[in-house]
């Protein structure tokens, strides 16, 4: 009965902290996010990424990343700065706890050249399958982005920086993979995984 009660306090007072920190993740996102990243990390622009549905790990680090400068943004580097460890743990659970979005892919035959490169690579030119390091639907792990649903416009920016090494952290790998992108299957590319849709995607 004892280790009942205890264990009982033990989950009331977890969920307690975690209610608290829904409503800290709120208000900061209310104060800097939802301009860009809107409300519920859907995106307000394509030139921003969407954060619904983003892998937790990923998005703590991507933060810390901004804060402390080792990801180049004059934006992000200033919403970061003053953002506790706490605060992003905040954040990055609130963002990957809503609902993951997709989109309407209307050129099937131009999705299907990134499909082949998504899921085989380019043997010709030495650019490995996509799908190896972010998984078979896109969906990414602890560690490597949820690519599924993002926004077209906002992963060929980012190949085009991996490529021009402009993007300033995560290079090593992904510059050697970008490097060899044309613009055509950089493009391709990013509009298959636009509309790639895992379990639990919702597609506005």
């Amino acid at each position: 009965m004892k280790k009942t009660l205890v264990a009982m306090s033990l989950l009331t007072a977890a969920g307690i902290v975690q209610a608290a920190d829904l409503e800290v993740a709120k208000s900061i996102v209310k104060e800097k996010c939802h301009l860009c990243h809107g409300e519920e990390g859907e995106a307000s622009s394509a030139v921003y990424p969407r954060l619904a549905g983003q892998n937790r790990t990923y998005l703590v680090k991507q933060l810390k990343n901004f804060r402390d400068g080792k990801r180049k943004s004059d934006t992000m580097n200033e919403m970061a700065a003053g953002l506790t460890d706490e605060q992003i743990e905040a954040l990055a659970e609130y963002f990957s706890s809503k609902p993951a979005l997709s989109h309407r892919v209307r050129d099937k035959m131009f999705a299907a050249v990134g499909e082949y490169l998504f899921k085989k690579g380019n043997k010709y030119s030495g650019i490995p399958a996509c799908k190896s390091c972010h998984g078979e639907n896109g969906e990414g792990n602890e560690q490597l982005p949820r690519l599924a649903g993002q926004h077209k416009r906002y992963v060929s920016d980012q190949l085009q920086a991996f490529g021009e090494r402009a993007r300033t952290n995560d290079n090593a790998i992904m510059h050697t993979v970008a490097s060899k992108l044309t613009e055509m299957e950089r493009e391709a590319v990013a509009l298959y995984v636009s509309g790639l849709k895992p379990a639990e995607t919702v597609t506005p």
